[in-house]
C-alpha cells in the first residue's frame, strides 16, 4: 500500500478538518515552478491521497486507540497489515513514557494500527504471549509477531532514556512501519542497538 504524503497526513490529523485547508495546499502546489511538469499529475494524486487518507482516518489509523477486549484486538492484529500493540498498565511509570512516543508516531504513520491493551483486561494474550515485563511492545505484520520491545530493551545505550526517533528507528528495522515521506527526511536515527528477539513460537493466534 501506498504511503500517505507527510503533508496529506498533517492536515487530516488536524483536529478540525476544513477543505479550504486542501484548497490552500492544492493553490500552493499550481504556484509552484518546480512543479509544472508534474502539476496536474500531483494535483489528482493529492485528491486521491485526501480520500484514502480521511477514509484511514475513520478506521482508527493515525490514532492511538486504546482497545478493551481482547477478541477485538485479535481482530484488529489479524485484518491490519501493520499493528503494533503496547501491553501496560496505567500506574506504571514506564509505560506512559512508552504511551507518549507511539502517541506521536501514530500520527505519523498512517498505515500502522497502534494500539493499546491493559494487561488485566486481556488475561489469556498475557498468558498466550508471554507477556511478563511492562511495558511489553509487540508488533504484527500480517497478524505475525515479527518483533518485540521488552521495557526498553534496545531502545538506546542509556537506560530510561530514549527518543521517538529511537521507537522509530526501531519499528522501522521490524518492518512495522515504513518511512515517512518527508522534505529532507532527516528525523529518523538510526545505528540504534536491537535487542535480540525472543522466540516467538507463540507470538501469533493460531
Amino acid at each position: 500500500m501506498a504511503k500517505i504524503d507527510a503533508q496529506v497526513a498533517a492536515l487530516v490529523d488536524k483536529t478540525e478538518y476544513n477543505s479550504d485547508d486542501e484548497d490552500a495546499l492544492i493553490e500552493s502546489l499550481e504556484d509552484s515552478p518546480a512543479l509544472d511538469a508534474f502539476r496536474e499529475q500531483r494535483i489528482q494524486q493529492l485528491h486521491a491521497e485526501f480520500t484514502r487518507a480521511k477514509t484511514q482516518k475513520n478506521q482508527g489509523f493515525g490514532d492511538y486507540t486504546e482497545i478493551k477486549d481482547e477478541k477485538a484486538l485479535m481482530d484488529l492484529t489479524t485484518s491490519s497489515k501493520h499493528a503494533v500493540v503496547h501491553f501496560s498498565k496505567e500506574d506504571f511509570q514506564r509505560c506512559r513514557v512508552m504511551d507518549s512516543h507511539l502517541e506521536s508516531l501514530a500520527k505519523k504513520h498512517f498505515d500502522t494500527r497502534f494500539l493499546k491493551m491493559n494487561v488485566d483486561n486481556a488475561p489469556f494474550l498475557v498468558t498466550k504471549l508471554r507477556v511478563q515485563v511492562l511495558p511489553c511492545v509487540i508488533c504484527f505484520v500480517g497478524g505475525i509477531s515479527v518483533d518485540r520491545i521488552v521495557g526498553f530493551e534496545g531502545l538506546s545505550y542509556t537506560a530510561d532514556n530514549f527518543t521517538t526517533a529511537d521507537l522509530e528507528a526501531r519499528l522501522l528495522g521490524s518492518g512495522v512501519v515504513q518511512r515517512a515521506k518527508t522534505q529532507g527526511d532527516g528525523g529518523v536515527r538510526f545505528g540504534v542497538k536491537k535487542a535480540v528477539k525472543e522466540d516467538s513460537d507463540n507470538d501469533d493466534w493460531d
